[in-house]
């Protein structure tokens, strides 16, 4: 009780597993029937879904608590417990990443701190799309790619840490087998298949935590090509020639989804959430069509008002669960519209953040746009010109899903050349003579969060 109300609501986020298999289910029912398409024709099943989410199980395979999810931010106390524990130079050497209130191991330990009776019901510890993987196959399983994110498991060899395990005192018995994105881990059960219509015996491949699946179905496979997803997290991908990790642990080092092929990442939490955020608070009435054509009647810069998009926290580039968004320069001249431009470029300049981490840890030659935002032509441009690089769309809507299938296809034998079978590109945003008031305007912004941060830290612990 006491650490609840230490914490706004907002930061916690929780959903019930079971209900994500009975929208499994009612999904795979629809596409079969929807696509005239027999259960027996399906020749395999890729998977993808969040990362860093707890699903806790007990013995006999039941859910204990629902799962606290990606976006939950309230471990603060035990990443630091993590930190001090381990050593900050020796998590990043081992793990990849520093110790911040998404990942796994921070909420596993959170329940070990605050729910004692349901952390020792624990039998085994499952990542979200790695339960859905158990209600098919009666089998648990991970892939390294999701696994990566836990910060439990060794990075650059891809196998679960077990200096992490036995240092935090976890039964190694908890965490699954991990595999590549392209192994098979099981196949579909007796059970799943009067459930789903899917035929008995359909493998069932690793597949991949949703940006490495995205990052397959973009093309974003080789060095060079860096993928950029604008949805309700804002996210920087950048394969890499062999491991690597970021000496600050301002960039995520994961396994991509690929055997023996690695990754840097960099998340802002509230990226087209923002946008989602400014409709439902805002601009209720309108949709984001119209939202849109309002942004684009203020002029660049939204008349002198910057948006802080850090509505959740921020990962990249300001690791900060206490970071707090807000507009900034805010008059009595300004209307719904620059606050509607206002929050596209906040959103930009954020993600202009993430780049600069990524280009001095690698080089850019291409990026790849994907996303519910990348619907917007002008947001398309207002990153461009923050960017000062041309984005190429992609045509593929869903990039995570067709990602899965790749690798299920390639894993099974179904597919051959994944480079080839990649989506390609479609429309180009190009930078504007915009571009260079946009960057001045990025230079402004990037001053804000450090002059505001001991006060957003102030902030977070008033109710």
């Amino acid at each position: 009780t006491e650490h609840k109300s230490s914490y706004p609501k907002p930061l916690w986020s929780e959903q019930q597993p079971n209900e994500w298999w009975n929208g499994a289910v009612a999904s795979i029912k629809a596409v079969l029937h929807e696509s005239s398409t027999k259960g027996h024709q399906i020749k395999a099943i890729g998977l993808t879904g969040q990362m860093h989410g707890l699903v806790a199980l007990d013995s006999a395979g039941e859910v204990i608590r629902p799962a606290m999810l990606w976006n939950d931010q309230r471990t603060e106390a035990e990443c630091q417990e993590i930190t001090e524990k381990f050593g900050r130079e020796r998590l990043l050497k081992v793990a990849g990443n520093s110790a911040l209130t998404g990942f796994t191991l921070p909420k596993l330990l959170w329940v070990k701190n605050h729910e004692h009776e349901n952390y020792n019901k624990i039998a085994q510890v499952l990542l979200p799309k790695d339960y859905l993987r158990f209600k098919l196959t009666d089998e648990y399983g991970t892939d390294l790619a999701g696994a990566s994110g836990t910060l439990l498991l060794d990075v650059k060899e891809r196998r679960w840490s077990e200096e992490l395990i036995n240092t935090f005192q976890f039964d190694p018995a908890w965490f699954p087998k991990c595999h590549e994105g392209t192994e098979i881990t099981g196949s579909v059960s007796k059970s799943a298949s009067k459930e789903t219509g899917l035929a008995e015996g359909t493998p069932v491949v690793g597949g991949g935590g949703d940006q490495a699946a995205q990052a397959m179905g973009v093309g974003a496979i080789n060095p060079g090509i860096v993928a950029l997803t604008l949805g309700t997290s804002g996210v920087v991908f950048a394969p890499l020639e062999k491991y690597e990790f970021e000496p600050e642990g301002k960039l995520h080092a994961f396994c991509h989804a690929l055997p023996n092929q690695w990754h840097f990442m960099a998340v802002m939490l509230s990226a087209a959430g923002s946008l989602q955020w400014f409709r439902e608070t805002l601009a209720p009435d309108l949709s984001y069509r119209e939202i849109d054509e309002l942004a684009a009647s203020s002029p660049v810069g939204a008349k002198g008002l910057i948006f802080l998009p850090y509505l959740t926290g921020e990962r990249s580039s300001h690791p900060n669960p206490n970071a707090r968004g807000g507009f900034i320069g805010l008059t009595a001249q300004h209307s719904k519209a620059d606050m509607a431009r206002a929050v596209l470029e906040g959103v930009a300049f954020g993600l202009a953040d993430c780049f600069q981490l990524i280009s001095k840890a690698t080089t850019i030659s291409e990026i790849r746009i994907s996303g519910g935002g990348a619907k917007s032509p002008l947001w398309r441009e207002i990153i461009a010109n923050t960017l000062g690089h041309e984005l190429n769309v992609v045509s593929v809507p869903e990039g995570a899903a067709y990602g899965a299938a790749l690798l299920a296809g390639i894993g099974t034998g179904n597919l051959s050349d994944s480079e080839k079978l990649s989506s390609i590109t479609g429309e180009r945003s190009q930078p504007t003579e915009a571009s260079e008031r946009y960057q001045e305007l990025h230079q402004l912004y990037q001053e804000l969060y450090p002059a505001l941060r001991e006060s957003m830290n102030s902030l977070s612990r008033v109710l």
